[in-house]
């Protein structure tokens, strides 16, 4: 692992982890070191930038937050074998790999949308033991022919943003991230995901959509608290899937955010945050 200093909060202290099958991860952190860890994961075609309402806020100042680029995405290596991306294992040794070599002791891990799956991916893997909680944010936990619980906007665009086509690319995430959110989202934000999202290979994108998941032999297992946080008018990950994950996990509660879509942590993000530290407080040693 290299570990290199930035300036500001917002740049963190940059991480390189390798994870599975040797690939180079992406990783920074915020906050104490010697603070109750949180791994924050974002979703598909994302990255650690999803999260700069939380880093720059006082969560950063209670706890040690800690977000990577997945495989694929942002900074981190991008192969292109689909492979790559299919291998459940794989996705699992670079959570192992960044709680094992960032020296997390009992993380909180915080899954955006795709990163439910990695989470699951992660504990069918190694088990529960290593973690404190988890919360899961319009996390998606299923994936099957039929597409259940997956929402109307990411099935109408996510297939044309894996397109190998530029423009038709663009076009694509262009309206899936008009319908992230239940209300517009301010430019800048609208500006850096969008730029994230395009940045992504169309091979990364495709590959990651191909993969077929069951999560509840996982979540029927989970014995950690669980956080469920859902924005009612999801349009990307159906409030079903947080009915799902209620139903399968005994541990799971529930905060449902009215009149927010898929990004309750930048739509109401002084919510989430306190919601946040309450629950990271309440399993912190």
């Amino acid at each position: 692992m290299t570990t290199t200093q930035d300036a500001g909060r917002t740049a963190g202290t940059v991480h390189t982890v390798i994870g599975g099958a040797g690939q180079a991860l992406h990783v920074r952190e915020w906050g104490p070191a010697d603070a109750q860890p949180v791994l924050m994961i974002h979703g598909w075609s994302g990255n650690h930038m999803c999260w700069s309402r939380q880093v720059d806020s006082p969560l950063a100042d209670e706890f040690r937050l800690v977000a990577l680029d997945l495989r694929g995405h942002g900074m981190s290596d991008h192969p292109l074998d689909h492979d790559q991306y299919r291998n459940a294992d794989w996705w699992a040794e670079d959570i192992a790999a960044v709680i094992k070599q960032c020296h997390l002791e009992r993380p909180v891990l915080v899954g955006w949308s795709y990163g439910g799956f990695v989470i699951c991916d992660y504990i069918r893997a190694f088990g529960e033991g290593a973690v404190a909680a988890i919360n899961f944010v319009g996390a998606a936990v299923t994936l099957n022919e039929r597409f259940d619980d997956i929402g109307p906007a990411f099935l109408a665009n996510a297939p044309s943003g894996a397109d190998p086509d530029l423009p038709t690319r663009i076009s694509a995430l262009r309206r899936f991230w008009h319908r992230m959110t239940a209300q517009p989202l301010d430019p800048a934000d609208l500006e850096t995901g969008l730029s994230g999202s395009v940045a992504v290979l169309p091979q990364v994108l495709g590959a990651l959509i191909s993969r077929q998941i069951d999560s509840d032999d996982v979540l029927s297992r989970l014995s950690v608290p669980v956080l469920v946080t859902h924005g009612r008018s999801d349009e990307i990950v159906s409030p079903s899937m947080a009915d799902r994950i209620l139903r399968t996990c005994p541990t799971a509660t529930v905060s449902w955010y009215d009149a927010v879509g898929h990004a309750p942590f930048i739509e109401d993000s002084e919510r989430f945050n306190d919601e946040l530290a309450h629950f990271v407080r309440s399993v912190a040693p």
